[in-house]
């Protein structure tokens, strides 16, 4: 996997079709044409401290989101089985799609030269992008910080 893709505000989502830890499949194609809008979050792990801090927060955030509409997937390169359990020890309320190979992560550049304490490595880069129901992204951010993340996607989405 590369570092060639950067997407930009204003640019269109590419297309994704991906499997949940339950094993429905989502379309994004399918989700746009029933006029919904999309929160796609990308997160290194399962079960990580900042990852448990971003999904929990967009979970204690769904009724205003789906309220307006919002669809929201989390992905991460995590199994079914860890995403089941994921799911089911923070009982989450939105789906979490697996992306085992590295396509979608490679389609939205997320896998990205990261550094921890010295050391550089390529990871999942923490990034948000916000689909508006005609498919173009209104918000792509890379690295974002757990912590208040999901605040300030309310903001974007003006639900707050």
């Amino acid at each position: 996997m590369g570092n060639e893709v950067t997407l930009e505000d204003g640019m269109q989502a590419p297309l994704f079709s991906a499997e949940d830890g339950a094993g429905n499949v989502w379309n994004l194609s399918d989700l746009l044409a029933a006029g919904k809008r999309v929160v796609l979050y990308f997160y290194p792990k399962d079960s990580t401290p900042g990852c448990t801090t971003q999904a929990c927060d967009f979970r204690d955030n769904m009724a205003a989101l789906g309220s307006a509409d919002v669809a929201v997937f989390g992905v991460s390169k995590d199994s079914a089985k860890s995403h089941q359990n994921f799911t089911e020890k923070q009982d989450l309320n939105f789906p979490l799609l697996m992306d085992t190979e590295g396509e979608l992560l490679e389609q939205y550049g997320v896998w990205r030269e990261k550094k921890n304490y010295g050391r550089t490595y390529m990871g999942i880069s923490r990034s948000t992008f916000v689909i508006e129901a005609d498919g173009t992204l209104s918000l792509a951010k890379y690295g974002v910080k757990a912590k208040g993340h999901v605040a300030r996607i309310l903001t974007h989405l003006e639900l707050e």
